[in-house]
């Protein structure tokens, strides 16, 4: 049996760098610097490169040619730990040097998706490769699993994983989620629920308002409404360290002309759950507020993306955060941020959102990591993998 084998910081990072050369920008995020191709030449890389490493290897296809793509790798023992690490990355037009170069200097790797979150792709597949060079497998079956989607889109892709291991009946024992979180294990975000709203009103000559029904003023009432609601949820007790659910209007249009009164007006209410929440329980109680507050004008209220998402919240006592823990010597943490972790906790024991590098480099004009990071997050996944 060969001896052990350590992959270098350098060559990390410079797998790292590849992967940023591979552009996946999310579709709704397109631009002329990223073009519109989103994660399919990263899925199909993803497919390629974990079959050759003798992986059994699923393309699942999500939407529009866009796939997750998961990648069993058979361990030692049944239990069974699955890496989701999201494909997608935000979008790049506002970035002020080259999006894709990957290039190594200062001690970092930088490019879009280096620390969000390619970074930990390149860091598990050099895991495992070096398992492989030393003829050995994993301690559990590892699963290492790429879906699309997660920076907008509803996370199509978390919830296809989620379909596909209900259908097969199979189950997760941990599951690690890649985020940046600089190595501490993350136990708990806000989910959300996101309603699309649109107010009816009556169109008059402005000389007249008397004979309209002015839409944006009842949608001005909508966002009184909702701003009163935000000041309730401040005052509510907390249930765990996540804090309270917040909720805010952060989109508003309507009108057709300045002489005329508006006929209807559109608004975007967003709302992030706590823990413990249900998210159907707080739709309803949202559209009851925006039906009175826009009373006596009718409304019509949808849900964005077809669902809400309750928050997620992991025991801190748990193993698996015991033991990311323990490795890393770091602290476990909550974040303000979503992920794909909302989307499994019918099919995982446990969760943790986990990886490289700090939140605050990811969506920034010039994105970043640092290479010790990718050094670090190794050493975790090696000794992770082998017990």
């Amino acid at each position: 049996m060969a001896a052990a084998t350590h992959t270098s910081a350098l060559t990390l990072a410079e797998r790292v760098g590849d992967l940023v050369r591979i552009p996946s920008v999310n579709p709704l995020q397109a631009g002329p610097k990223s073009g519109d191709d989103g994660e399919r030449e990263i899925s199909a890389w993803l497919a390629d490169r974990t079959e050759a490493m003798g992986a059994e290897v699923t393309t699942h296809d999500i939407i529009d040619g866009r796939s997750n793509v998961y990648a069993r790798f058979a361990g030692e023992t049944d239990r069974v730990v699955t890496v989701d690490v999201h494909l997608d990355t935000v979008g790049v037009e506002h970035m002020t040097d080259d999006p894709f170069d990957g290039r190594i200097d200062q001690d970092r790797v930088w490019g879009r998706g280096s620390v969000d979150t390619k970074a930990t792709l390149a860091v598990v597949l050099a895991v495992l490769e070096e398992l492989q060079a030393e003829g050995k497998r994993p301690v559990p079956t590892v699963n290492v699993v790429g879906t699309i989607s997660e920076e907008m889109g509803g996370l199509i892709g978390a919830t296809g994983y989620r379909e596909f291991l209900l259908e097969s009946g199979n189950r997760i024992d941990q599951l690690i989620v890649a985020e940046p979180t600089m190595c501490a294990p993350v136990h708990g975000h806000k989910g959300g629920v996101g309603l699309e709203v649109t107010v009816h009103g009556h169109a008059a000559h402005s000389s007249k308002p008397h004979l309209g029904k002015n839409a944006i003023s009842a949608g001005a009432r909508i966002v009184e409404a909702i701003d009163a609601e935000q000041q309730r949820l401040e005052g509510l007790e907390a249930p765990t360290a996540v804090g309270n659910g917040t909720v805010s209007v952060t989109e508003f249009g309507g009108g057709v002309a300045r002489n005329i009164i508006p006929p209807s007006c559109s608004l975007y209410c967003g709302r992030r759950t706590a823990p413990g929440e249900d998210p159907d329980d707080v739709f309803a109680q949202l559209s009851q507020l925006i039906r009175a507050a826009a009373s006596p004008l009718e409304v019509d209220i949808e849900i964005a993306n077809g669902f809400g998402s309750a928050g997620f919240w992991q025991d801190p006592d748990s193993p698996l955060i015991h033991t990311l823990c323990e490795l890393a010597a770091t602290e476990p943490e909550i974040a303000t941020y979503g992920s794909n972790a909302l989307r499994y906790d019918v099919v995982a024991d446990e969760i943790v959102v986990f990886g490289p590098g700090s939140i605050d480099q990811a969506h920034q004009a010039v994105e970043w990591i640092d290479i010790a990071e990718l050094d670090r997050a190794a050493d975790v996944y090696r000794a992770w993998f082998r017990r």
